[in-house]
């Protein structure tokens, strides 16, 4: 038989990569042409939007769509994913234009994928296999590629049945293993024990990210945490808010690894995490391989939700509520949430003031000019001071110590003298405050 289908996307990720690659420089890198195939049963106005977001996925991934398959069903195909008749017609199209791949918008079964590639005789790949790309491409720390390479390994696990499909002919009959069979066991066992050595490097860093989120926790101050749907603006937003110099591009999941920013006012301190863009049916692999790396937002006295405002409501509304889905999965559904509502400047002054109505409470802002981040600062460090507690004392004067203590940890200090002692009010961490309260109970 001749040469074996890849059974998962192996797009410019593997190609910059694949030390046995012997094509020349310009084909490596040239862009694959794609072919989108897509089953639903929903609105014309999600449909748009389902289709041109796996666009914008297959353009980050290195591919460009050459042509479209939308069937409309209640639910895809069990075996085919598309229905006979309109696969017959895909699969002349595809006989006779030759793409490098077709692009499915939904998700694959392993059953389906063998199928569709079976009947196109070209490679097939499905929406999560496409993120995973993009998360390979993107993903810089050592961390961040051992989670990557986790999922990829979780997600092409079921996918080893039929890779050697064409060996199973060479057994020995009724109740004998032919190789194909001990060929797909021997894949099977390699990736289980890939699998285990990734989660053991993936558990040593996270007891030293637990060593870290304990600091982390005890610290008084105020974390902030940057989520929303990919390509909302989050980095952008960032580097506004923080002076950060966090690398912004208009691509999907360009933030992989968490980063965290501080900045400061009146001697309050605000630390800023920007974590991975959210995106609708996110891989259920990627948010277990990254849920350490979520941690940022779980642990976070506000999330600040960053939403597009220059879409439509509709289209912000599905991405709300994939953003919350995620949030939720990682066990975060408790943080207070703040809206920010980004790139304002592509709005006009009626739209401004529509979307002002529609989501009250909301801070609009737009990253690039700088418009309504100082408004942003001001929301967060009213955040920070709200955390803070309103202490007052009556401190002999023998009692310098106390008055350090609480010059040192607090903020907004007062004196007022007094014949026996000296009264001081300041605002302090809560820990803090206790601590000064002992302190002076001790004396």
């Amino acid at each position: 038989m001749g040469r074996e289908l890849q059974r998962t996307y192996r797009g410019r990720a593997w190609r910059e990569e694949d030390p046995d690659d012997k094509r020349g420089l310009h084909e490596v890198d040239r862009t694959e042409h794609a072919v989108m195939i897509a089953s639903m049963g929903c609105s014309p106005v999600e449909e748009t939007d389902r289709l041109t977001e796996m666009a914008e996925l297959l353009h980050t991934a290195g591919a460009t769509v050459v042509h479209r398959v939308v069937q409309h069903r209640d639910r895809p195909d069990p075996r085919l994913y598309l229905g006979r008749g309109r696969l017959d017609e895909l699969v002349e199209w595809v006989k006779e234009n030759k793409p490098d791949l077709v692009a499915c918008e939904g998700d694959l079964s392993a059953g389906q994928q063998r199928h569709l590639e079976d009947r196109l005789k070209t490679r097939v790949v499905d929406r999560a296999g496409i993120i995973l790309d993009i998360f390979a491409l993107h993903a810089q720390s050592a961390e961040g590629k051992l989670q990557v390479e986790l999922a990829q390994l979780e997600y092409s696990y079921s996918r080893q049945e039929g890779l050697w499909q064409h060996l199973e002919r060479l057994g020995g009959g009724v109740g004998t293993r032919g190789p194909g069979e001990s060929q797909l066991e021997s894949d099977r066992r390699m990736i289980r024990n890939r699998m285990g050595v990734l989660r053991k490097r993936l558990g040593e860093v996270e007891r030293s990210r637990e060593t870290m989120r304990e600091e982390r926790l005890a610290s008084p101050t105020t974390r902030v945490a940057l989520a929303g749907y990919t390509n909302a603006g989050k980095s952008s937003l960032m580097n506004a808010l923080t002076g950060a110099h966090v690398d912004v591009e208009d691509a999907l999941f360009e933030t992989l690894d968490a980063t965290t920013r501080a900045f400061s006012r009146d001697g309050m301190k605000v630390l800023v995490s920007d974590t991975v863009g959210f995106i609708r049916h996110l891989p259920h692999q990627l948010v277990e391989s990254f849920r350490s790396t979520l941690e940022e937002v779980r642990d976070a006295h506000l999330i600040v939700h960053v939403a597009d405002a220059s879409e439509d409501d509709e289209g912000r509304a599905a991405r709300a509520t994939a953003v919350e889905e995620v949030l939720d999965e990682i066990g975060a559904h408790e943080v207070p949430r703040l809206l920010v509502l980004n790139k304002v400047d592509l709005l006009d002054d009626e739209d401004r003031h529509a979307l002002a109505r529609r989501h009250v409470g909301a801070v609009l802002v737009s990253a690039r000019t700088g418009e309504g981040i100082d408004d942003l600062r001001d929301r967060l460090l009213a955040t920070a001071r709200a955390r803070w507690e309103r202490v007052e004392l009556a401190v002999p004067y023998a009692r310098g110590d106390v008055i350090s203590a609480v010059y040192a940890q607090g903020r907004d200090v007062t004196q007022d003298a007094g014949p026996d002692g000296t009264t001081i009010r300041a605002l302090m961490p809560p820990a803090a405050a206790g601590r000064v309260r002992a302190l002076l109970a001790r004396g």
